[in-house]
């Protein structure tokens, strides 16, 4: 009689094994996240065969070890930290449609002027990644693509043809013979992307892997690959809006401070090399809830409007609506906002939003947050609010301009304080 296969039961968010299903991951607290997978033994001698390397010392180290690549795209190379790093192992996730395929194809077109680049597409045929290249005026010279899902075939044409510059599209679709799951599970996913990092350390070329993210969390998203990469890239936004965001979680090679903003063109993605103009000039002046707050992202200095509407609420319970910064801090803010202030908007919806898809986790944008809230609530607000320690900065600027130290003062000096 057959022995039956062993199999375990795997959180598809966290990886976290278990002997038999059960409804909540007691490690990431996911619902309904366990999948039946087969557990199958790593080969013995698996990887690339290559000779051992021997310690050297840290003052040996060439000072040139790092070497970049730099594609011309502004906006990208500023997430990256400068150019992509030779050898180096690179996530990009994004919600599906938003862009990182254009992304990557224009980053590839950019390279193919330095050298070969390969470009491995799991989701779609060659002749479909031609009629991107097509629509983006890319010619595709030194670019060659291989619509191919075995990963023992991709790592032999990397091998082979010793690109520049490699593309996984996606690493959901990839699968090794090593692994008995199917292809996007959370073993396939962590094998393959342990055999690609291998392979971009020992040829000494950057890959580029592309991961979906699914708000449901039916498919492992790159969540369980941030450990085995060496930076892990997000493109955000909005499908049906113009701007994209791209931002970096986690770079062992520069800054994860820097974004990069882009907008969503027939051509594919056109660099914003001034997002505060952009993000400004459909902006109307004279109404309450609008706020324009200056934030740093990085090195880079922005303008964004913040949005705030409140409304009285037409049920038991208020609503609270927050795009682009965090929800809980907005309710704290309102928490304050009804304990110093005396503004209470506890029979009122709340809404606030921030201009142009860009998220902010900076806290000196709680001050613009506020009274965006108590401007859309008293339905006024017409003056320039800075800290008063920066109220010498500003002689000769021609604005109206108050300097406050303390929220009350602010909401007091901008008209819509209570009473």
């Amino acid at each position: 009689m057959p022995t039956r296969p062993k199999t375990s039961f795997v959180c598809q968010q966290c990886a976290f094994q278990s002997p038999k299903w059960i409804g909540r991951c007691p490690s990431c607290d996911g619902w309904n996240t366990f999948v039946e997978e087969r557990v199958v033994a790593p080969p013995k001698g698996r990887g690339l065969a290559r000779a051992p390397r021997e310690p050297i010392a840290l003052s040996d180290v060439p000072a040139d070890a790092e070497q970049r690549l730099s594609t011309g795209i502004g906006e990208f190379d500023r997430v990256v930290g400068g150019g992509i790093v030779q050898g180096s192992c690179v996530l990009l996730g994004g919600d599906p449609g938003i862009g990182k395929s254009s992304l990557l194809m224009q980053a590839s077109a950019a390279l193919a002027r330095k050298g070969t680049v390969l470009y491995v597409s799991g989701e779609e045929s060659a002749a479909q990644v031609k009629l991107r290249a097509r629509r983006f005026g890319i010619a595709g010279d030194n670019i060659f693509v291989l619509a191919e899902t075995d990963l023992g075939s991709v790592i032999e044409a990397i091998r082979r043809t010793r690109p520049i510059f490699a593309v996984i599209d996606s690493i959901q679709t990839m699968s090794s013979d090593a692994i008995a799951s199917a292809a996007g599970g959370v073993s396939q996913l962590r094998e393959c992307a342990a055999r690609l990092l291998e392979l971009a350390k020992g040829e000494d070329v950057p890959i580029f892997l592309v991961g979906h993210v699914t708000k449901e969390g039916a498919v492992a998203g790159p969540r369980v690959l941030e450990h085995i990469v060496d930076a892990v890239l997000y493109l955000e936004g909005e499908r049906f809006h113009a701007f994209r965001i791209l931002r970096a979680t986690k770079n062992r090679f520069g800054s994860t401070d820097e974004v990069g903003v882009f907008e969503m063109g027939e051509t594919g993605l056109r660099e914003v090399q001034n997002p505060s103009e952009v993000f400004l000039e459909e902006r109307s002046g004279g109404v309450a809830g609008s706020v324009v707050v200056p934030t740093v992202e990085g090195t880079r200095p922005l303008l964004v409007e913040v949005q705030a509407l409140v409304t009285p609420t037409s049920f038991g319970l208020p609503r609270r609506t927050v795009n682009g910064t965090d929800p809980q801090r907005v309710l704290l803010l309102l928490a304050v906002l009804s304990k110093r202030a005396g503004l209470n908007a506890g029979t009122h919806d709340v809404y606030v939003s921030l201009v142009g898809g860009l998220r902010i986790r900076e806290p000196a944008v709680d001050l613009a947050v506020a009274v965006a809230i108590a401007s859309a609530l008293r339905d006024r607000f017409k003056r320039a609010i800075v800290p008063a320690a920066s109220l010498s900065d500003l002689n000769g600027t021609g604005l109206s301009v108050v300097g406050v130290a303390s929220l009350r003062e602010a909401l007091e000096k901008a008209g819509v304080a209570d009473g």
